[in-house]
């Protein structure tokens, strides 16, 4: 199984990025997906997370109302549309897979992806 993520680059403040990650090995139709990042020297922390359904997503107060997760299971991708990125979202950002079944959001990965790196500028 493979979690490969992509998307990320060098923006100014105020700029967009769309991330996405395409899983490989296995289907994950039935599971929730999510986002987390983490910039040097802090933990890795949540940062979006959509149900299996797409019927919910959650997000941290930090990203609320900038960034939106969506999810193409026909394509076993999800992704996250960054907008008015601000210097503070600049971290690693990693993609992942609940491990339980028909859950509603990512509460203990099974998976993770690689990692791309967002790095916004002033």
């Amino acid at each position: 199984v493979q979690l490969q993520a992509s998307g990320g680059g060098l923006v100014q403040a105020g700029d967009s990025l769309r991330l996405s990650c395409a899983a490989s090995g296995r289907t994950f139709s039935n599971y929730a997906m999510g986002w987390f990042r983490q910039a040097p020297g802090k933990l890795r922390e949540y940062v979006a997370s959509i149900s299996w359904d797409s019927s919910t997503t959650y997000y941290p107060d930090s990203v609320k109302g900038r960034f939106t997760i969506s999810r193409d299971s026909a394509k076993n991708t999800v992704y996250l549309q960054m907008n008015s990125l601000k210097p503070e979202d600049t971290a690693m950002y990693y993609c992942a897979v609940d491990g339980a079944a028909y859950s509603d959001s990512v509460q203990i990965p099974d998976y993770w992806g690689q990692g791309t790196q967002v790095t916004v500028s002033s």
